[in-house]
């Protein structure tokens, strides 16, 4: 490919994760005020139909099987003890399903939560135990690591071909050329500390067993995550290629557990996610409460929905000021969103503010109309919020720490 049809191709990438992007920020479902709780969780059932997914060294299990069952009980624990959570399978037959009209359905009940349920695979035997991947770009590229992150992401991602034009309905996106990942490290994800957040839940609870090997958390790009507007997890719950993997998934007893450890970790993130969003909500009510009347908040995440296009004007002097607020001492500010890179201080996606980068996890976390005010800070968040929809106000600790 032509250095000049590359370029091309990645900028028309660009532009449609902008339109996404603008479009999450004006409707995504974290950042409304009036939604008090988590309502909807979607469940995808990986692959489907005509897509088998992963199969079994015997060519007796499918993947996609196995994802139906998992999904279903998943399903039927949530709804048994959250009666308040809308729960939409994005499948409940072997019916198959593009991965555009994955993330459709996810978008158009104005979901809260996406869960993905997927079966891993590779070429020996020995392997085990589970993984869980939000959107982001895999790192270490001259390393094992990354070539095995990579070979996951196209597998999952290869569903893609088995459409007619392919190329033209994903805007040239082609999983067998890694040019066409390129543009992962071009975004960031509205909802990854979210995404992240959720994702260690699930990571701690399968631990538990029934398959307790933790392949760990990882950001990749998976391109049903990236065209979800809400916090967004992929799991791959164990090795169909591994014996003892696939003999625990095969069974009843095995699928049950597997769905009660992700159920657990859907209930403690709904705990997390309900309280965050109140308190946002009475923030929004009471923009000029004193910091006597505060108390301090429990950490949730959540990020903006940034715009590459947005006006880059430079910010009023008096927030220039407020930046300089030193470290050591406890602060107020709005967090504007968080990357696993770091922006350069002209970046445009700052709009021109100064923020106060926090690193924590290898999470960057930009938080700007900085001060030692709260009140100050909550009058800073009610401008703020109108450029950066889903911001909201944190609590800087003496020695650094982010809280609600």
């Amino acid at each position: 490919m032509s250095v000049k049809k590359h370029l091309s191709r990645i900028l028309g990438l660009i532009a449609t994760f902008s339109c996404i992007c603008a479009s999450a920020g004006a409707t995504g479902p974290a950042g409304s005020a009036d939604k008090l709780s988590l309502k909807t969780v979607v469940i995808d059932a990986g692959h489907g139909g005509k897509d088998a997914g992963a199969v079994s060294r015997d060519k007796k299990t499918y993947e996609k099987n196995l994802t139906l069952s998992i999904s279903k009980y998943l399903a039927e624990y949530i709804r048994a003890e959250h009666p308040d959570v809308n729960v939409i399978l994005t499948r409940t037959t072997d019916k198959y399903l593009t991965l555009q009209q994955r993330a459709d359905i996810a978008n158009n009940k104005n979901a809260d939560l996406f869960i993905s349920v997927h079966i891993n695979s590779v070429g020996n035997t020995k392997p085990n135990g589970f993984s869980v991947h939000v959107l982001g770009q895999s790192k270490k590229a001259n390393t094992d690591l990354y070539s095995y992150n990579m070979d996951v992401c196209k597998r999952e991602n290869s569903v893609i071909l088995l459409e007619d034009d392919y190329t033209t309905k994903y805007q040239g996106f082609d999983p067998n050329d890694p040019q066409s990942f390129i543009f992962f490290s071009l975004m960031q994800n509205a909802h990854l500390e979210q995404s992240l957040d959720f994702a260690e839940k699930i990571d701690k609870e399968f631990a538990k067993g029934p398959i307790g090997n933790s392949r760990g958390v990882w950001q990749d790009p998976f391109y049903l995550l990236w065209k979800t507007t809400m916090p967004a997890v992929l799991v791959e719950c164990g090795f169909i290629s591994n014996a003892s993997d696939l003999a625990t998934m095969k069974s009843e007893a095995g699928q049950k557990k597997i769905a009660r450890r992700m159920a657990d970790a859907f209930t403690l993130f709904k705990i997390d996610y309900d309280s965050s969003v109140k308190l946002d909500s009475d923030v929004a009510s009471q923009p000029t409460a004193s910091a006597a009347q505060a108390a301090p908040k429990p950490q949730q995440q959540t990020a903006a929905a940034a715009k590459g296009t947005q006006d880059t004007a430079a910010a009023p002097a008096k927030e220039a000021a407020q930046q300089n607020v030193e470290n050591g001492k406890e602060c107020y500010g709005t967090q504007i969103f968080s990357l696993s890179r770091k922006l350069d201080a002209n970046d445009p996606l700052l709009l021109g503010y100064t923020p106060r980068v926090v690193e924590s996890g290898g999470i960057y976390k930009y938080i700007i109309g900085v001060d030692e005010d709260r009140a100050k800070a909550e009058k800073a968040y009610t401008e703020i919020k109108k450029k950066y929809p889903d911001s909201y106000l944190v609590r800087v600790t003496a020695d650094g720490k982010i809280t609600r």
